[in-house]
């Protein structure tokens, strides 16, 4: 009795164990499907991907400028920055070119280098341009790692680019940890029935 209620035991724990395996093979897949729909896309679909030295030429405070993140939006919806125009010498080449924070601030406003992250205050915004502006300024001497297109198609350049190799790798390596490790359950305890049958099987033989 005290035999068959282990047995029972065991065959509960295994098949918990083996649902727990292929429970993490599953989010897995998914994490990997949701990486390939997103992430890789935007890594592939970048045309800045050389990194080179740039020296700031001038950074330059325009008139306010309005952006509005939504179509069709109210004046609420509508806010006013100063805009920042920060022109860069490309790898000591001569070549003037404008320098953007992200890509995302291209698509935004290609009029302006920098848009600040919060826009309802207007004194804080008016000093995080100020801020960034006198940043700039310090690099008209010393140079500093930016991207810029390879092929030359791209008349620009950024400053940061949100998706590089290490990011993909990071972003690939967690998914990639719950596979091995699911695996690995999945296997164990495959191995762990097929040692439990065949000691069974010898037992029965024996008698």
């Amino acid at each position: 009795m005290l035999a068959k209620k282990l047995v029972t035991a065991q065959n509960r724990g295994e098949n918990r164990a083996l649902c727990l395996g292929l429970g993490m093979v599953a989010c897995s897949l998914v994490m990997y499907f949701f990486i390939g729909i997103t992430i890789v896309p935007l890594y592939n679909s970048s045309v800045w991907t050389k990194e080179t030295k740039c020296q700031v030429v001038k950074a330059n405070i325009k008139d306010e400028v309005h952006c509005s993140f939504i179509e069709g939006a109210n004046d609420e919806n509508i806010f006013h920055y100063p805009c920042l125009e920060v022109w860069v010498n490309l790898n000591f080449s001569g070549q003037e070119v404008m320098l953007y924070l992200t890509e995302e601030t291209l698509e935004i406003n290609p009029k302006c280098s920098y848009i600040p992250k919060r826009l309802e205050n207007t004194k804080e915004v008016k000093k995080s341009v100020q801020t960034i502006a006198e940043n700039f300024r310090k690099y008209q001497i010393e140079t500093f790692p930016c991207y810029c297109d390879p092929k030359g198609k791209a008349t620009s350049v950024i400053l940061i680019r949100p998706y590089q190799r290490k990011d993909i790798f990071f972003a690939f390596l967690w998914p990639s940890l719950m596979l091995i490790g699911g695996i690995l359950i999945v296997v164990m305890v495959k191995i762990s029935q097929y040692m439990s049958v065949l000691a069974a099987w010898q037992y029965k033989t024996n008698i």
